[in-house]
């Protein structure tokens, strides 16, 4: 009997211990808050999101608790002030914060897990440090900026910054494991290095800007490990992706397609961060307001979504993405247009690829669009008739087929002179090579009748046109 007590004993011990390690069980005492509900939240792609809510007792205690483990990350305690404090949150789940409504964070306490523990000292130092630097910051807007008491204050902000980072290498040195280590590292861009620029160098500016962008490019994400999928869930990743691929990279579609590729695939070893990144950055090149950016949308799309790597993705979108690429492919920017062959409204036919001319814009419009009404007499007004003398011609193609209708807009707007035509039969298929989706449609050829630009409002165009003039005047 003694023995089978021995072994219920410690069977349940290992169930409770098994249950324990399942879930999470988090124990927030917030001295001044009775009877009230906090509400424990996650960042996740620069929003916040709920994920628990406990309402705390007459001594200010909730318990959070759940079958499920936390998935490892930055959590935020939302409390009825509005007020909030971040804990950082791994595989230890069984822990007690303690705190007052005077000082959340100077005055908290966590006992029962080493990271969130961690990562607090982490906040208290910067939380002094930051006053530190303020003091120091206000005192200089005092003085005068040549003065040496600027020079002495300006040397105080210097050391502060170093007491920074000494404090983060002691914690990345003496707890490379932890997460609170992950955390900070992951945040820290890589410091730029110097670079010897050769004597005689006839542009060291431009050189020594080159190698810097160059560095830049190539070790701005050392210290973020993409297979770390506990960084989604912290307010930074997100922060560092865009300043990178907004401010970092050159906005030309191939450049951040490549760019895009390169950080994707940093994330092959975990199947969460992976199709994230996929996702992320399908959707920023798809809804960009860059002109040319879907050239970047399509080949994401077909590394990806249509190579069957993206295999979360339903056969339905799928099917529909593989339409939008093959509509999108002939009007991408540096394509040969595709040749039209269409009837005038004189009742003469007209080749796109016979057109003379340095640019040509091809415009394709409905005469009850209203967009349709306002856009196309500026065209010929504020382009068409400025430019043509200088090699810029438009082919204008009715989109429908009612030479009533046509006629009208035509001799309404007195849009004689640039070459008019439509398709009654629809035998060129114009809509499925042009994309045509909604009217007005835009597109601007060079002489080789490549596809320079597209989309592009006609109060944008004079710019457009004297920048690609440039290559023939």
């Amino acid at each position: 009997m003694i023995k089978t007590a021995c072994f219920l004993i410690c069977l349940m011990m290992t169930l409770g211990l098994k249950a324990s390690d399942d879930g999470y069980n988090i124990s927030v005492t917030v001295n001044g808050i009775n009877n009230q509900d906090i509400i424990l939240g996650y960042y996740y792609n620069k929003q916040m999101y709920v994920s628990d809510t406990a309402t705390t007792n007459s001594a200010g205690t909730a318990i959070f608790s759940g079958e499920e483990p936390l998935k490892g990350g930055l959590y935020l305690f939302y409390l009825p002030n509005g007020r909030y404090f971040d804990v950082l949150i791994d595989k230890e789940q069984d822990f007690s914060i303690r705190t007052d409504t005077v000082d959340l964070i100077g005055n908290m306490s966590i006992s029962g897990a080493k990271d969130p523990s961690l990562f607090l000292s982490y906040q208290k130092f910067i939380s002094e440090r930051q006053k530190e630097s303020s003091t120091i910051r206000e005192r200089l807007q005092a003085t005068e900026p040549d003065s040496g008491e600027a020079l002495e204050l300006r040397a105080e902000l210097t050391k502060v910054n170093q007491k920074v980072e000494e404090f983060w290498n002691q914690i990345t040195t003496n707890h490379p494991e932890s997460f609170t280590a992950t955390f900070i590292k992951s945040m820290q861009e890589p410091s730029m290095p110097e670079f010897n620029i050769p004597d005689g160098v006839s542009n060291p500016d431009s050189l020594l800007q080159i190698k810097r962008y160059r560095h830049f490019r190539d070790h701005y994400f050392d210290n973020i490990d993409f297979s770390d999928e506990r960084l989604l869930r912290t307010p930074f990743f997100v922060q560092r992706l865009e300043n990178y691929f907004d401010r970092g990279i050159i906005q030309i579609p191939d450049t951040i397609a490549d760019a895009s590729i390169r950080v994707i695939e940093k994330s092959r070893d975990n199947a969460t961060m992976f199709r994230f990144l996929v996702q992320y950055f399908f959707n920023r090149a798809n809804e960009s307001n860059i002109m040319g950016m879907d050239a970047a949308m399509v080949a994401l799309a077909e590394k990806y979504y249509l190579s069957g790597d993206a295999n979360w993705a339903s056969e339905q979108f799928l099917k529909n993405l593989q339409e939008r690429v093959t509509a999108i492919k002939p009007t991408l920017i540096g394509n040969t247009a595709h040749d039209l062959r269409m009837q005038t409204i004189d009742g003469g036919m007209a080749r796109l690829h016979a057109i003379d001319a340095n640019i040509t814009i091809i415009v394709f419009y409905e005469p009850s669009c209203g967009h349709c009404k306002k856009e196309l007499p500026k065209l010929y007004k504020d382009v068409y008739l400025p430019y043509r003398d200088r090699g810029v011609e438009v082919f204008a193609v009715y989109s429908l087929d009612d030479m009533q209708e046509w006629n009208e807009f035509v001799d309404e707007h007195g849009l004689h002179e640039w070459i008019n035509v439509f398709d009654p039969f629809h035998q060129t298929r114009f809509r499925q090579f042009y994309d045509i989706r909604s009217t007005p449609m835009l597109y601007v050829l060079d002489r080789d009748k490549k596809i320079a630009g597209k989309r592009i409002d006609a109060g944008q165009l004079p710019g457009f046109i004297e920048h690609l003039l440039r290559n023939y005047d």
